[in-house]
């Protein structure tokens, strides 16, 4: 039995439309993500799961049990918020406990959750100290054991890191996960970054305008989208996205004079290839203009183009080439994906691209 199940939810606010029909389910124990770009009703969706927004229509389960209408003290979960929320004249470990003492736990239960949950987050010494003597990491391991602390099976997290530095979110991604796992507790996690969703979770769901646009593992989401928004917006740099015209025997890539790339009509077709599948030289492949060299360190990202069209290749090391230079480009047949213009759906049924034996081009087979 699924711990969350979100049944055709939709929120409304009069005619303006925050989430629309928004289903899928969240396995008990797992760590599910909602992703997507800002205004996309990630926190709207998260908020109506723990009863703080009303739901216009649709149901929302929880252990198959319908929570819908309940008020958020009956739905047996816990929240982190994107500000920590902390209460500033209390100190470490009366934060970690307001909420079992509101609930009237008895003492001996509440040192004894305590003690675990403070030897759990590493906060052990720091429980007598105020939130203004915690750096930022350690407030937000603070908020995050007032949450964990109720043991509540279902705990909903909206964008907690946002707040933290590029190390530290890196190391509170890690901790949060390891938590989660240890503690084998459903966790449902809000957030804009796809490096969050891709290294934490279990099950990313994609919103795109109030509406999911993929629900998959990370690896399925990454190795095979189901549109053109979510091939662009998972991947660092994204996917590339080539318009393809028609031409003589098939489909090119728009303004070029080929090679034939598929035996089938280009015209409202978009081919993808992601940027660390290209490979750069060869005597064989498709001609391209190197506009720019971008060197990262472990590897570069060059930008060329072909044709009409722009594109990014990511290849290891430094790469000494001035702008201007022409290379040739391929990618293996696998790594190529085709999508329909005009609503962005993935288009397998076009698949593999094929080209003539003459031209002997290693991007296809």
């Amino acid at each position: 039995m699924s711990a969350i199940s979100l049944q055709r939810v939709s929120r409304f606010w009069g005619t303006a439309r925050a989430i629309e029909e928004v289903s899928f389910e969240a396995a008990a124990g797992r760590l599910l993500v909602l992703l997507g770009p800002s205004g996309c009703g990630k926190s709207t969706t998260l908020r109506v799961i723990a009863g703080l927004e009303e739901v216009s229509a649709g149901r929302i389960l929880m252990g198959g049990r319908d929570v819908t209408r309940l008020p958020p003290a009956r739905r047996g979960i816990s929240m982190v918020f994107q500000s920590y929320a902390l209460f500033p004249h209390l100190s470490v470990a009366e934060n970690i406990l307001f909420g079992l003492k509101v609930r009237r736990v008895r003492r001996a239960e509440r040192g004894r959750r305590l003690d675990r949950m403070a030897e759990l987050l590493g906060l052990s010494a720091l429980l007598a100290r105020k939130p203004s003597q915690l750096s930022g990491g350690q407030q937000q391991r603070v908020a995050l054991g007032r949450a964990l602390i109720s043991q509540a099976p279902v705990c909903l997290m909206d964008e907690p890191l946002s707040n933290l530095d590029a190390q530290l979110r890196a190391d509170m991604r890690r901790e949060i996960r390891a938590i989660q796992q240890q503690l084998g507790i459903t966790m449902i996690y809000v957030t804009h970054d796809q490096t969050e969703a891709m290294t934490m979770a279990d099950q990313v769901v994609l919103l795109r305008d109030g509406r999911v646009e993929q629900d998959a593992a990370p690896p399925d989401l990454y190795a095979k989208p189901a549109t053109l928004f979510a091939a662009r917006f998972i991947g660092t740099p994204p996917m590339n996205t080539l318009a393809l015209a028609d031409a003589v025997g098939g489909a090119i890539i728009r303004g070029t004079a080929g090679p034939v790339l598929l035996r089938h009509r280009g015209e409202g077709l978009v081919l993808g290839v992601r940027p660390e599948a290209i490979n750069l030289g060869g005597e064989h492949g498709i001609p391209a203009t190197i506009e720019s060299v971008e060197f990262l360190g472990a590897d570069s990202l060059v930008t060329c183009t072909i044709g009409g069209e722009r594109l990014t290749a990511r290849v290891p090391g430094r790469l000494a080439a001035d702008r201007g230079i022409v290379l040739q480009l391929s990618w293996r047949p696998e790594e190529a994906h085709l999508f329909d213009a005009s609503d962005g759906r993935r288009r397998d049924d076009l698949a593999p691209l094929i080209v003539g034996a003459a031209q002997r081009l290693n991007i296809v087979r």
